[in-house]
């Protein structure tokens, strides 16, 4: 395998996995109070056009990287923008365990 595919791989599960960690915390805390919505917004944005990118390019690296960011991305945006009440029910449908109703919104 040559170096610059082995770097684009490693760039791709990079990209992709950097937002599990921040969609775990605001499912386990449901705590969004330091999240910026504006700057969510804007990934959101950048995802979706990098998507469309790599739909028109039919670029499938491009696609699966950027359509995986994109959705969690958009998670922790909607997540960051939802009443109290609503970020609790999709953290309880995702993860029951976690900390419920007694936590920030």
């Amino acid at each position: 395998m040559e170096t610059v595919t082995i770097v684009g791989y490693l760039a791709a599960i990079c990209s992709m996995t950097s937002f599990t960690p921040q969609a775990w915390k605001i499912i386990k805390t449901r705590d969004t109070s330091s999240i910026s919505a504006p700057m969510y917004a804007l990934t959101v944005l950048g995802f979706a056009l990098w998507l469309a990118f790599g739909l028109l390019k039919a670029e499938w690296p491009i696609i699966i990287t950027n359509g995986v960011c994109l959705i969690l991305s958009a998670f922790i945006l909607m997540m960051t923008v939802l009443p109290g009440a609503k970020k609790e029910a999709i953290a309880d449908a995702i993860d029951p365990t976690g900390r419920g109703s007694d936590t920030k919104s």
